[in-house]
C-alpha cells in the first residue's frame, strides 16, 4: 500500500473532522444519525405505499359529510323513508357510537395480526355498511349501516398512520403521515359536492367503491419492516425494505438498526398481559399519551367539528347574504386545499410552529365570531331593530378559522400518533388515542346545543376561543418537536435515554459542513509523512 492511497476530508475550522474514504476515493456513508440525500431510499415507492394505506381514511370524511347530505333528503316531502327530528339526530350521531369501539379493536389487530392485515380487515365493515345504506328500505337499515361505517372508520385511523410512519423515512414521514388528514378533508368535500347532484342511495353506492379499491390495492403492498423485525423475521423485513426503498439502498444497515433497537427495547418476544400493562404504564408511553390526549381535547374544544357539523346553521345565523349551501361547499374546498398545504409545511416547518398558528388563529377567529354574534343580537332586540352591518365579517372569521385550524390542529396530532409511541405497544396505545379523539368529537358536537342554551351562541364561540389560547400555552410548554427525528430517537427521548430531541450546535455545524456544496479541502498523506 502506498501513502497516496490514504486521504482524509477535513473541515477548515480548528478541529478537523475525519471522514472515511474507500479505495475509489468516495466518502463512505455515515452509519450514525440521519442518512444523507445520497443514502435515501426511493421516495416514490414510499409515497405509493403511504397513499394506498391512507385510502381508507377517505371514508372518515365520507361519514362526516354524509349526514349533512342525507338528512335534508330524508326530511323532504317526497322521500321514500320519512324521518322525524329525533330519527334525524340518530342518523347523524350513530356513526360516533361505533367509532371508539373500532379504535380500541384496531390496536389489538395491529399488534397481533400486523399493520397490513389490520388495514385489510378495516375495509370489510365499511363495505358492508355502505351497501346496507344504499339498499335501505327503512330507517333502521340506515342506522345499522351508520354504525358499521363508524366502526370501520374507527378501525382504520390508527393502522393507516402507524403503517405510514413505519414504512417512510424521517424526511418524508411528516408529509406522508398527513395524508390521513388530507383523505378526511377530501371525503367531506366529496360528499358536500356530489350530494348536491345525486340522491343519498346513489351516493352510498359510490362511497362503497372507496373501501373496495383500498382493499384491493392493499393486497400489493408489503408489511412494515418494523413489525416484521419485532416478530423475529429479518429476512422478510429485508424483502419489505427492498420493495419500499429500492435495491440500491443499504437495506442490511436499516434492518440491523431495527434489530439493534428492537433488542435494546426488548421488543422481539411476545408480551404477556402483565408485560403489556407495564409497557402501557411506562413513562415512554404515558407521557406521549397524556400529551396527545390533551392535544385532542384542546383542539376539539376549539370548535373545529362544531363548525363542520353545524356549518349550514352557523352560516344561516351569521346574517350573511351569501347562500349558506354555497358557503358550506366553499368551506369544504378550503379545508381540503389547506390540508394539502399543511402536509407540505409539516416537512419544512415542523409540528410546533404549525400548532401555534392553529392555536392563536382559532382563538382570535372564534372570539371575533362570538363578538360579532353578540352585537348582532343587540341589533335585533333594539327598538327599532338595527339592520346587521359588515355581514362579511362572520363568514371571514369562519373561513380564517378553518384555514388556521387545518394548518395544525387537523394534521399534527394525527401524524404524531404514529411517531410518539414505543414500538412494542404502538398499536394498542395508538388505538386508545384515536378512541379518545373520536370521543372528544362526540362530546363537542353533542354539547354545542347545550352550550348555546347555557351561554347563548356568542358565548359558546368565545369559550372555544379562550380554550384555544389556553391550549397554545400548553403546546408551548409540553409539545416536543419531532421533525426529522427517527422513531428510535423519539422513543429514547420519552424513555429518558436522551435528555432532548434538539441537536447540539456542534452536531448541527457538522451537518451543515457535510451538506455544503463547496468542495472541501483535500489532504493527501504521503508515505512516511505526518499529518500537518
Amino acid at each position: 500500500m502506498t501513502g497516496k492511497e490514504t486521504s482524509a476530508l477535513v473541515d477548515k475550522g480548528s478541529v478537523p473532522k475525519i471522514v472515511a474514504i474507500n479505495e475509489k476515493g468516495c466518502t463512505l456513508p455515515n452509519l450514525e444519525g440521519q442518512p444523507s440525500k445520497s443514502e435515501r431510499g426511493k421516495a416514490l415507492r414510499q409515497v405509493i405505499a403511504a397513499f394506498i394505506a391512507n385510502l381508507g381514511t377517505i371514508n372518515t370524511g365520507l361519514i362526516f359529510g354524509f349526514s349533512a347530505v342525507v338528512i335534508p333528503q330524508l326530511q323532504a316531502p317526497d322521500t321514500l323513508i320519512p324521518v322525524d327530528e329525533s330519527q334525524s339526530s340518530w342518523v347523524a350521531s350513530l356513526s360516533a357510537i361505533g367509532t371508539p369501539i373500532g379504535c380500541l379493536l384496531s390496536g389489538y389487530m395491529m399488534d397481533n395480526f400486523g399493520r397490513k392485515k389490520a388495514l385489510l380487515l378495516t375495509e370489510i365493515p365499511l363495505i358492508i355498511g355502505w351497501i346496507i345504506i344504499s339498499c335501505a328500505t327503512s330507517v333502521e337499515m340506515i342506522y345499522a349501516g351508520r354504525v358499521l361505517t363508524g366502526f370501520g372508520s374507527g378501525m382504520v385511523g390508527a393502522p393507516a398512520r402507524v403503517y405510514t410512519s413505519e414504512v417512510t423515512q424521517p424526511h418524508l414521514r411528516g408529509m406522508l403521515c398527513a395524508l390521513a388528514s388530507t383523505g378526511i378533508s377530501l371525503g367531506v368535500l366529496f360528499q358536500y359536492t356530489l350530494g348536491a347532484f345525486t340522491t343519498w342511495k346513489i351516493l352510498s353506492a359510490i362511497s362503497a367503491c372507496v373501501p373496495v379499491l383500498a382493499f384491493i390495492l392493499m393486497l400489493f403492498v408489503p408489511e412494515t419492516p418494523n413489525y416484521l423485525v419485532t416478530k423475529n423475521k429479518p429476512d422478510e423485513a429485508l424483502k419489505s425494505l427492498a420493495k419500499l426503498r429500492g435495491s440500491t439502498y443499504n437495506l442490511e444497515r436499516e434492518v440491523h438498526q431495527l434489530q439493534t433497537f428492537a433488542q435494546k427495547s426488548n421488543q422481539k418476544k411476545k408480551l404477556s398481559p402483565k408485560e403489556t400493562i407495564q409497557a402501557l404504564l411506562h413513562p415512554s408511553c404515558l407521557k406521549p399519551f397524556g400529551i396527545l390526549t390533551l392535544y385532542f381535547m384542546m383542539y376539539q374544544f376549539s370548535g373545529v367539528n362544531t363548525i363542520t357539523f353545524y356549518a349550514v346553521e352557523i352560516f344561516r345565523d351569521s346574517g350573511t347574504t351569501m347562500d349558506k349551501y354555497t358557503c358550506t361547499i366553499l368551506l369544504g374546498v378550503v379545508r381540503f386545499v389547506f390540508t394539502i398545504i399543511a402536509a407540505i409545511l409539516l416537512r419544512r416547518c415542523g409540528r410546533r410552529p404549525l400548532t401555534f398558528i392553529s392555536g392563536i388563529g382559532c382563538g382570535f377567529t372564534m372570539i371575533g365570531l362570538g363578538t360579532y354574534l353578540y352585537f348582532k343580537k343587540t341589533w335585533e332586540i333594539a327598538e327599532p331593530p338595527i339592520p346587521p352591518t359588515a355581514t362579511w365579517f362572520p363568514v371571514a372569521c369562519i373561513f380564517v378559522f378553518t384555514i388556521t385550524c387545518t394548518l395544525g390542529f387537523l394534521v399534527v396530532p394525527w401524524v404524531m400518533i404514529g411517531e410518539l409511541y414505543p414500538m412494542k405497544v404502538r398499536g394498542i396505545v395508538g388505538g386508545f388515542t384515536t378512541c379518545m379523539a373520536h370521543t372528544f368529537v362526540f362530546i363537542v358536537v353533542k354539547t354545542y346545543p347545550f352550550l348555546t342554551h347555557l351561554l347563548e351562541r356568542h358565548g359558546a364561540f368565545i369559550l372555544y376561543g379562550c380554550i384555544s389560547f389556553v391550549g397554545t400555552v400548553f403546546f408551548y410548554l409540553c409539545l416536543p418537536e419531532t421533525k426529522g427525528k427517527t422513531l428510535q430517537e423519539i422513543e429514547d427521548y420519552f424513555s429518558g435515554r436522551i435528555k432532548s430531541l434538539q441537536k447540539s450546535k456542534q452536531l448541527e455545524a457538522e451537518r451543515q459542513f457535510m451538506n455544503n456544496n463547496s468542495k472541501p479541502q483535500l489532504l493527501t498523506v504521503d508515505k512516511n509523512k505526518l499529518l500537518p
